[in-house]
């Protein structure tokens, strides 16, 4: 994950990336993709604006789902926050993505596999 400033262009190592999440505000450009994609050197200009936090990784929740189902996001987070892990959600159109640290990986799929989830490999 990646803050740069709001007026820069997307790095091109970051369009590279198989999982790429791309938001821009008035704020900020906020970038997640596969850490080896995270620009190590933003251009000169933004520097002063440039953050990143490595060393997470995506759990996939096995979509679609329609826009019309709720709960879905809430029965996948609540025995994470439970469980003290932080998380980092993204939506896409057809499913979620559910981001944590590395080192939480063991104590979030114990947490979640007590609440009734299955572990899909793939």
């Amino acid at each position: 994950m990646c803050r740069l400033a709001p007026d820069v262009l997307v790095p091109a190592s970051a369009l590279e990336s198989k999982f790429l999440c791309v938001t821009r505000t008035f704020d900020e450009l906020s970038l997640v993709c596969a850490e080896d994609r995270v620009p190590d050197h933003p251009p000169d200009d933004v520097q002063d604006s440039a953050l990143a936090e490595r060393g997470w990784l995506a759990l996939k929740l096995d979509g679609p789902f329609p826009f019309s189902m709720t709960g879905v996001l809430a029965s996948f987070i609540q025995p994470l926050a439970e469980a003290q892990i932080p998380i980092f959600a993204i939506s896409t159109f057809d499913t979620d993505y559910v981001l944590i640290k590395r080192e939480k990986a063991k104590q979030a799929l114990v947490a979640l596999v007590a609440a009734g989830h299955e572990r899909l490999e793939g």
